[in-house]
């Protein structure tokens, strides 16, 4: 059964800690600005201004501030400033049982897919999949809609996405409903074969990518088929898949590539979704109740917190 966290208000405070690779510092102190705009005070994790080459701080720094910051009753939330590379690397020495413990808002997207499916499997906390601070919202030009789907972490508030946000297309016909999953293409086909693989059995899964080529997305595609892990689902969501070109003549397209597999796997299946690196990014809840319906065009999404 899911665990949702509670509600923020204003005057909480929330973590800021960077359990990937090291943020950018000027998009980061924008993003902190943000977060005193919401009404809200915050932590810095420890390692958040350290760089060990792709690593913000070794993997003992980055685990120690993602136990502290959970373990910490002050703090409400616990906002990802980026992600990059190395979430993976501290998957496996997590305290899981701290974290259901002591339950919480997580957010973030991109290489932070890995501990969302983690935590989420490990614990049934909901988590959040949305624009983090130095990658998006502290950025200049950061789009409105990217700031505002922050408010659905103080107010529980039911998403529905239509073709209001973004043009929708059905890429296979039908209607579907479970829990909401996924993230990053990449990040899901790297926990295969581990102990926190991706369990897409009865859910709606979202999917979205960047700097990828139209080959590289087939091969990850083509595992998770092999796998069975697209058959299981009850829906697929095609999220943003920003700048995957090819780099080659000879390529078949992206949109080839994601019709192929998503065919193959049979499921209702829609895409088009501003979710994952793209702007406006708008965030939702993972292991909250979502519905989906290729005629209407719209997915639904219930509210992660309580």
């Amino acid at each position: 059964m899911a665990i949702k966290p509670e509600r923020l208000k204003k005057g909480d405070t929330v973590a800021v800690i960077a359990p990937a690779s090291p943020p950018n510092k000027g998009n980061l102190k924008r993003g902190l600005d943000f977060l005193e705009d919401l009404g809200l005070n915050y932590k810095l994790g420890k390692s958040l201004y350290e760089v060990y080459g792709y690593l913000a701080g070794n993997d003992h720094a980055r685990l120690e501030d993602l136990h502290e910051m959970f373990l910490d009753d002050e703090v409400k939330a616990i906002i990802c400033a980026g992600g990059g590379y190395g979430t993976a690397r501290i998957a496996s020495a997590i305290d899981y049982k701290l974290m259901e413990n002591h339950p919480k808002i997580f957010w973030g997207y991109s290489d932070i897919t890995f501990l969302h499916t983690a935590i989420r499997q490990q614990t049934g906390l909901v988590t959040f999949h949305g624009p983090m601070l130095a990658s998006d919202i502290g950025k200049e030009g950061a789009h409105p809609l990217s700031k505002e789907t922050f408010r659905q972490l103080f107010q529980p508030t039911e998403l529905q996405y239509d073709q209001d946000f973004s043009q929708i297309e059905e890429l296979v016909k039908g209607s579907a409903e479970g829990p909401l999953v996924g993230g990053n293409l990449s990040l899901l086909s790297s926990s295969m074969g581990t102990p926190f693989e991706i369990d897409t059995k009865g859910k709606i899964l979202l999917i979205e990518e960047i700097n990828e080529e139209p080959r590289a997305v087939d091969q990850m595609l083509n595992q998770l088929h092999m796998a069975g892990k697209l058959q299981e689902t009850s829906g697929i969501i095609v999220g943003d898949f920003h700048d995957c070109v090819p780099e080659r003549e000879l390529s078949l397209s992206l949109e080839e590539v994601i019709e192929h597999y998503v065919k193959l796997a049979g499921r209702p299946t829609l895409k088009g979704f501003k979710m994952g690196h793209c702007s406006p990014h708008i965030g939702v809840p993972f292991g909250t109740i979502a519905k989906m319906d290729t005629v209407e065009k719209r997915l639904i999404v219930e509210s992660g917190i309580n």
